[in-house]
């Protein structure tokens, strides 16, 4: 199989921090895009559209995916056609994933099951990053971030992450427990950020900068409220709200929605676009992880590169309008 010998002058790369891993300003995420969501060739054309456009990080977890862990069986298949040693490709574990006191959370007995039963499930001999989705109450992070220690050393593993059910605070708690035992430290963290979510800004910002590990933000664009499909009153056909799976904006929600809309018009962007700039004007951030469920909207999402810069003006006037 042939691919767009310049697709790599297509696409920004950013670091992960201060460390050598290097990923495409935009991501793609399989949450919302293989694994029982969206038909099996649909995705494959997204993926393969993707790479052929500079994307080189794919995400998965364990417990993607109707039934779970659908989503890594079927990006394994997917995957498997495209050059090994130009993706990166990254799972998580810390949801429930079978039955009894050894299936869920953090302890050394679930990760390293998990991570195996992930390989195998993708058709892998190693993940390029590897993260804890989310701290165990009842599990110190010293044993769940040393069984993700184990599997690097095993050769399974090749970079380590969190997700964003880690507070900065326990961030920085695994980053000194990393330092103490001399482990491989933290690259990377992934947090939901978006206009509409700026909780990120407190702390975690700051605590990615001190340490030089990178974010990742996913859900972007706010599942979706961040694009032109809720500007009017109707639910679009085949959307979360019409499925249920997410609530629609109130009026005060709705009339801010509006205002970003009209300024990215006057950018030439559509609302998606400017949405995954903004998040990019950060240098802590990395990447903006996001779930496409067509090439059509893939290419839109694309089209973000070609305007990413802001004024201070607009800076200023995104700030006014989300509060």
């Amino acid at each position: 199989m042939s691919w767009n010998p310049s697709r790599y002058e297509q696409m920004i790369y950013r670091s992960c921090g201060k460390w050598g891993l290097k990923l495409p300003v935009i991501s793609l995420g399989a949450w919302r895009t293989v694994g029982g969501y969206e038909e099996e060739n649909t995705a494959r054309e997204v993926f393969y559209r993707a790479f052929d456009h500079g994307i080189t990080y794919f995400d998965f977890a364990n417990n993607y995916g109707t039934p779970v862990g659908s989503a890594e069986i079927l990006g394994g298949k997917i995957l498997k056609d495209l050059p090994r040693d130009e993706i990166i490709i990254a799972s998580k574990a810390g949801h429930k994933m079978w039955e009894g006191p050894y299936g869920d959370w953090g302890s050394r007995k679930y990760i390293i099951s998990s991570c195996d039963q992930s390989l195998k499930r993708m058709g892998l001999e190693y993940f390029d990053l590897f993260y804890h989705h989310r701290p165990d109450p009842n599990t110190p992070l010293e044993e769940s971030h040393g069984a993700i220690e184990t599997l690097i050393q095993q050769g399974k593993v090749l970079y380590g992450g969190v997700s964003g059910f880690y507070s900065a605070e326990q961030s920085q708690e695994t980053i000194n427990l990393k330092e103490r035992k001399n482990w491989f430290p933290l690259t990377v963290q992934m947090n939901n950020y978006s206009l509409l979510n700026r909780q990120m800004e407190q702390q975690l910002v700051d605590t990615a900068r001190h340490n030089g590990f990178g974010l990742i933000a996913y859900s972007p664009l706010a599942q979706g409220l961040l694009s032109d499909k809720y500007l009017k009153q109707d639910i679009p056909t085949g959307s979360r709200a019409a499925l249920g799976s997410l609530k629609l904006p109130d009026e005060a929600q709705l009339s801010r929605i509006r205002a970003l809309n009209e300024l990215a018009a006057q950018r030439g962007q559509t609302l998606a676009q400017m949405a995954l700039a903004w998040v990019l004007r950060l240098p802590e951030l990395t990447s903006v992880l996001t779930a496409v469920s067509s090439v059509e909207q893939l290419q839109q999402t694309l089209g973000m590169l070609n305007r990413m810069a802001f004024s201070e003006e607009e800076l200023q006037l995104i700030d006014d309008i989300t509060g």
